[in-house]
């Protein structure tokens, strides 16, 4: 197994990105695992909401600049980023020649929510509360609907060597 956990979200060049999955290809065994982790191009956008904060005149450009590019340069506060949508990540691994490929949203649809309540309440959520309980399985239940990968901060895609 070969877990890329930086590189497809740290590196900005599609180039770049395809010569960690040929790396990762090689090293593994026919038939070996990769999992590869993603950052989604609408995570920003969600988690600045959360934060209460994205109709800020600097937030707002910020955000719309990486909603338009996919991309942060890193020039200002975060590192560089790239971020992917779900189908497109899904077609990086498959283009480098990996099979039986699926992407995964790993917070589902409800993350944002649980963090804007964190973020207005100043408290953590109980994990033992209703809220916090049904998010896994929002999360699960969104799986087999490529539309709402979307709504989930972090990707994670899984392929097979031949």
């Amino acid at each position: 197994m070969v877990l890329l956990f930086g590189p497809l979200y740290h590196l900005l060049e599609r180039g770049e990105r395809d010569q960690a999955l040929t790396e990762a290809k090689r090293v593994l065994k026919p038939g070996g695992l990769l999992a590869a982790a993603g950052v989604n191009r609408y995570a920003s956008l969600f988690e600045h909401t959360s934060y209460q904060h994205l109709h800020t005149e600097r937030m707002l450009h910020s955000i719309s600049t990486i909603l338009e590019r996919h991309f942060h340069d890193g020039q200002k506060a975060f590192t560089k980023m790239y971020f992917h949508r779900g189908e497109q990540l899904l077609q990086e691994v498959a283009e480098a020649g990996f099979e039986r490929t699926a992407v995964f949203g790993i917070e589902g649809p409800t993350w944002a929510m649980l963090k804007a309540v964190e973020q207005h309440t100043k408290e953590p959520l109980d994990i033992e509360s209703g809220l916090f309980q049904s998010a896994p399985t929002a999360a699960r239940l969104a799986e087999p609907y490529p539309e709402l990968l979307a709504a989930s901060s972090h990707l994670l895609t899984v392929g097979h060597r031949p």
